[in-house]
């Protein structure tokens, strides 16, 4: 079986070199191939004759790393075709060594042979460098393939494989979206050797007039808590403790019942930051709402029923799972067919069998949103008009019904047919597509501006509205419709 021998380099001179392998590159009878020869050892050991051969020119075939790292691997494949090669890579081979990596997912399936020679990691030298301890927390983290919400602040940060400033730069500008730009960063190179550079800068310094190359990494000390306020641990936290024996009192007696109006009230002030296009309220608003989710959740942990995490992995797995053709293989051509299976699949998890279907619909919803949401479930079984020209006729016979009952002066019926004027109105609404809540707020928000105007002017005259007639309150009126 075709067989690939890997040897580490170390992290920077030929005296990080173990004996063993300084033999193996030096034997000439070896076929030897580099990831890069951009490497300290390498020029010492052209110094002593070692023939190889390097990959560095597929770096510029290609945009993508993982691209550049399978090429490397198909060509070593190709040269390792019945015989045994060496394939040395800076550093140890299995320490953030994608190449070797995909030649053993090679292995796993049968198609060559891989043994790891060895060779020196660079990182106990990097922790003697820095004086850092990694027992007390330590991400290492790939600079050429990682997603910024991966990265846990308060521990010891090393990305490894800065090469060059374009991959520093998006490292930088990772960071910058949670660290301030005069947090401290230190770039290390070559560390333990005789080679080793150590620079500390600024994070907005980290791609600028620095030499960076293969043997580059950079560190990020642990960031004080009071400076990720913004991430979801710090709000978890501040919670507990708004709760906790030395929390705020008001805080500590809260029970889910007592909040419930909080919760309902925080969202319609959100609904008017969105009515309002008003991005900085919303951000404030939803605030609010999230603040009304996690004391709820801090409720549910006190009394030992459920925590935020519990209800993360809910709704999380809900979205999974009634998303099957975005996390699954079912295929869909319109958001009405998405609509459709959210309904089944929703109809599926529900363990109790509903007396009703309209069991579903929320008593505490608003009287309209309720009225829209009986309507669209009584639709789905066939029980609505397929026009809107008999909803018009309803909406009138109501309105006569309504009209009888006001002239025979009885309240009690004159209340109930206008809830079913109502009702048939919210139905029109909804045959023309229309959010009737939604209509019914704009028109409350244009009445609220109109009478503004009007209590301005009254105002502006040293006058109360009370005092003015009917007629000098209707040409105002008119005069904010204008406006």
């Amino acid at each position: 079986m075709n067989t690939i021998e890997v040897i580490g380099l170390g992290a920077g001179d030929m005296e990080q070199l173990p004996l063993g392998m300084y033999r193996k590159l030096t034997d000439k009878s070896n076929k030897i191939y580099l990831r890069t020869e951009h490497h300290p050892v390498v020029d010492e050991l052209q110094k002593e004759g070692v023939a190889f051969q390097s990959f560095d020119e597929i770096y510029e075939a290609y945009d993508q790393f993982e691209e550049v790292y399978e090429q490397i691997v198909k060509q070593l494949m190709e040269s390792a075709s019945g015989q045994s090669i060496i394939y040395a890579v800076p550093g140890h081979p299995m320490l953030a060594e994608r190449t070797v990596q995909l030649l053993l997912e090679k292995e796993e399936q049968g198609e060559l042979k891989v043994v790891i020679a060895g060779g020196q990691s660079y990182l106990d030298d990097l922790y003697t460098a820095l004086r850092i301890d990694p027992i007390e927390g330590m991400q290492f983290i790939d600079a050429t393939a990682f997603d910024r919400f991966q990265v846990q602040y308060q521990g010891h940060i090393i990305f490894s494989q800065v090469y060059d400033a374009m991959i520093a730069s998006e490292v930088k500008l990772a960071m910058l979206e949670d660290l301030k730009p005069e947090h401290p960063v230190t770039i290390v190179t070559a560390a333990g050797s005789a080679y080793e550079k150590i620079i500390t800068l600024t994070l907005e310094e980290l791609d600028r007039s620095v030499e960076l190359g293969n043997l580059t990494s950079v560190y990020v000390p642990p960031v004080a808590k009071d400076s990720l306020n913004h991430q979801f641990f710090r709000l978890r936290e501040v919670i507990r403790e708004l709760r906790g024996p030395e929390g705020c009192p008001w805080d500590k007696k809260q029970t889910h019942e007592s909040l419930r109006k909080y919760l309902i009230e925080e969202a319609y002030e959100f609904i008017d930051a969105v009515n309002q296009l008003d991005d900085e309220a919303m951000v404030e608003e939803l605030g609010d709402v999230l603040l009304q989710v996690m004391l709820h959740s801090q409720i549910g942990e006190d009394e030992g029923f459920f925590t935020v995490d519990d209800v993360i992995l809910s709704i999380t797995e809900k979205m999974i799972r009634r998303h099957p053709h975005v996390f699954g293989d079912v295929a869909v051509d319109s958001s009405e067919e998405v609509v459709t299976n959210w309904d089944e699949i929703k109809k599926q998890e529900k363990s109790v069998e509903l007396e009703s279907l309209l069991d579903q619909v929320p008593a505490s919803f608003p009287a309209l949103l309720q009225a829209e949401d009986i309507q669209k479930r009584a639709a789905k079984v066939g029980f609505d008009w397929k026009e809107a020209g008999p909803v018009w006729s309803k909406v009138e016979e109501e309105w006569q019904e309504f009209k009888e009952a006001q002239q025979a002066a009885d309240a009690r019926e004159m209340e109930k047919e206008l809830g079913d004027l109502l009702f048939s109105i919210a139905n029109l609404a909804r045959h023309y597509k229309i959010n009737a809540e939604s209509a019914l707020q704009g028109t409350n928000e244009k009445f609220r501006a109109r009478f503004r105007h009007m209590e301005q002017k009254a105002s502006e005259q040293g006058t109360a509205l009370q005092d003015m007639t009917l007629d000098e309150l209707e040409k105002w009126w008119n005069e904010a419709k204008k406006r």
